[in-house]
């Protein structure tokens, strides 16, 4: 028939259509269920608004509510409502960009006369959306010139701002068009029936009344273009999901995530601070803290041994001329701190990171093959300058320390050496209690990389190649690898589901050829070695943190700062109890006693808000027998008359297996039952 078009579906099957025929049609003509559940397609891979007529010999796909990018254009167009909403209620307000982001979306804006958002106005925000959105307003796309764009937002200079740029590049931005004719510069934008209009690439879904399963979380400030030199508008952040249960379910993540927050939990549990004296982003660890701490850096450092690294340490600050061979003054000197000028006349920098100096360690004398590989490895503490605004408790922090290795090598044993180092991290941390984790392989950044083309696909191909023998999803970060090689990630996924990027796996055939890094081989000639560049933790400090996150404060025993403290019901106990204390000790555990000072139950509840995974209670009948009362953190009742050599061993052995807070099944501590067991008569929790 004249005029049909034919497209091509995810299956590869063809199917044709009347000309004009839009993506929504052609969900219509597969099916009802896929009708309703879409709200967008991609066409030849571009995002397309559902009205829109499909091109003849288009792939087609359809993108359904359920699926990250349909979510994320559910949360957009929520976001384009919130808009809607907050100019209605607020005539004159400026608005800026409302994106979609990770589980949500936020909106920025600029009050009339300066005004701020309260949380109260959150309500009053909702409702006006609501009503918005039960007028099924169709979501309307129209494209214009730069002048026409420039016109039409005359009153919105944040949206002007953004047009003038597009137009001033030529080049599309995250608002531009690009679907207008050949050779042309221009924006879309999106109108609803009670005529709002914003700024948008799009797509959306075909109206309001696809949206409703929303919800405005929080008031924020924001800098305009995250300039701190820029005005600082009022953002709200809100989430959006297909559905009611989705919506709930999140919700739910969300306030978990709330009760493990590792910055009330640091203050809580007396682990960490921040201290306005001492500056955004720089942590003192209290004893408790630097005592965990500890724990996790010396086992690091024991596995590390035990694999052969060898330990190095470099100092903290370095003349220029380091990370001008390096690049890094190149390519990173907006996240170092500035030049210390001495009166030696060199200009000295805090170093960022560890690898130019076990660069040097190795280029310190002549290297033969049979010295490779060569494994450095340094807890180094590095500087980096954090805006304030994004400087957030110990995940993103401007002083740290970082579990650095790096890794030279033959280019015969890259392929090996790296399958080695991955399955060391990814071992190493499932002993910390981490064992949900996926891939992510990141590859050359356009205009930000140093080296041939030749050399960063060949790094890349190897890394692609030892990642997917791992037996984990590999995902790909286009254009995400450090400015020397593209590298791995290991993402790993906390109790309630979030994932946090943890080690890093970096190939780089670039430094060492900066440096003039040379071995001699079996030939007796001269090869330039490979480096691989790797952290496990990523950082101490942020580790720390996601341990806290994922455990909800209740760490494994082996890494508590107090492993067991023992309560004396009354002051007639006490002696007994500094027993149990010492003999705890005595096996190299931390153990402490809390004296009969204060009520049995209060005492008890203390510690239980402390983490503390044992909490052992003595009275008259333990005494005479020598045993105690275990309250185990985390069961819902508690034993008696467990022997001391019993509660001992135990804790000895769950600190040398690093055994997680809940126990395996079958694994059970002394006086656990199996289910159907007899408790015994009196058994009762102090």
């Amino acid at each position: 028939m004249a005029g049909d078009v034919t497209v091509r579906l995810p299956d590869g099957s063809s199917k044709t259509l009347a000309g004009g025929t839009t993506a929504h049609q052609l969900a219509q003509s597969i099916g009802p269920r896929l009708a309703k559940a879409a709200v967008a397609a991609t066409v030849d891979g571009v995002e397309f608004d559902l009205d829109r007529p499909l091109p003849d010999g288009a792939e087609v796909a359809l993108v359904t509510a359920d699926s990250e990018a349909g979510r994320a254009v559910l949360r957009h167009s929520t976001a384009h409502v919130l808009a809607q909403a907050v100019t209605d209620l607020w005539p004159g307000a400026h608005y800026a960009i409302g994106p979609s982001i990770a589980e949500g979306f936020y909106y920025d804006f600029a009050l009339p006369g300066g005004a701020h958002f309260s949380d109260a106005d959150l309500a009053r925000i909702d409702a006006r959306m609501r009503a918005i959105i039960a007028q099924d307003q169709p979501f309307t796309r129209e494209e214009h010139s730069i002048e026409e764009g420039l016109t039409l937002f005359a009153d919105q200079p944040y949206k002007a701002e953004i047009i003038e740029r597009v137009g001033a590049d030529h080049e599309l931005s995250e608002v531009a068009s690009g679907d207008l004719a050949p050779g042309t510069s221009g924006v879309s934008v999106y109108r609803n029936t009670e005529g709002f209009v914003d700024l948008c690439r799009g797509p959306h879904v075909p109206s309001t009344g696809r949206l409703g399963h929303f919800a405005l979380l929080r008031v924020a400030g924001a800098y305009w273009r995250g300039d701190e030199h820029r005005p600082q508008l009022q953002r709200i952040y809100g989430t959006a999901w297909e559905s009611a249960k989705a919506l709930t379910e999140h919700l739910h993540r969300l306030e978990e995530a709330e009760r493990r927050d590792h910055r009330r939990l640091g203050a809580e549990l007396d682990l960490f601070s921040f201290p306005a004296e001492v500056g955004p982003g720089l942590a003192l660890f209290h004893p408790k803290g630097g005592l965990v701490r500890r724990l996790m850096e010396d086992y690091s450092r024991q596995r590390h041994d035990e694999a052969g690294y060898q330990f190095v340490t470099s100092p903290h600050i370095t003349k220029a001329d380091l990370f001008e061979t390096s690049g890094h003054l190149d390519w990173f000197a907006d996240g170092m701190y500035p030049p210390m000028e001495l009166d030696d006349g060199q200009k000295y920098y805090l170093k960022p990171m560890n690898c130019p100096f076990h660069i040097l360690v190795y280029r310190s004398r002549q290297r033969s093959y049979r010295e490779l590989p060569m494994r450095l490895f340094e807890l180094g503490t590095v500087y980096r300058y954090e805006k304030s605004g994004v400087v957030h408790g110990l995940t993103r922090v401007r002083g740290m320390t970082q579990d650095d290795a790096h890794i030279f090598c033959t280019r015969e044993q890259m392929a090996a050496e790296l399958q080695s180092i991955l399955g060391f991290v990814l071992a190493l941390l499932r002993e910390y209690g981490l064992d949900d984790f996926y891939l992510e392989l990141s590859t050359k950044p356009p205009g930000k990389a140093i080296g041939s083309d030749e050399d960063w696909a060949e790094a890349t191909d190897v890394l692609r190649s030892v990642a997917g023998d791992m037996g984990l999803r590999l995902e790909l970060d286009e254009g995400g690898g450090a400015f020397y090689g593209p590298k791995v990630s290991v993402q790993a996924g906390d109790a309630i589901g979030r994932y946090w990027q943890m080690s890093t796996v970096q190939l780089d055939f670039q430094l060492p050829q900066r440096f003039g890094l040379e071995y001699v081989g079996a030939d007796n000639a001269r090869h330039r070695p490979v480096m691989v560049h790797r952290v496990l933790f990523g950082t101490v400090e942020r580790f720390f943190a996601v341990l806290l996150e994922h455990f909800a404060g209740a760490l494994p025993t082996w890494l508590s700062p107090v492993q067991a403290v023992v309560l004396p019901v009354r002051s007639e106990n006490q002696l007994y109890a500094d027993q149990v204390v010492e003999a705890l000790r005595g096996a190299g555990l931390r153990a402490q006693c809390d004296p009969a000072d204060d009520k049995l139950g209060a005492r008890v509840r203390r510690h239980k808000l402390d983490k503390v995974p044992y909490v052992l209670v003595v009275g008259d009948d333990d005494v005479a027998s020598g045993t105690v009362g275990v309250n185990r953190r985390g069961a819902g009742r508690a034993e008696r008359g467990v022997a001391v050599g019993a509660v001992v061993d135990m804790l000895v052995r769950q600190v040398a297996e690093h055994r997680l807070p809940e126990q395996a099944p079958g694994d059970r501590a002394p006086g656990d039952r199996a289910p159907g067991d007899r408790a015994p008569d009196g058994g009762v929790g102090r």
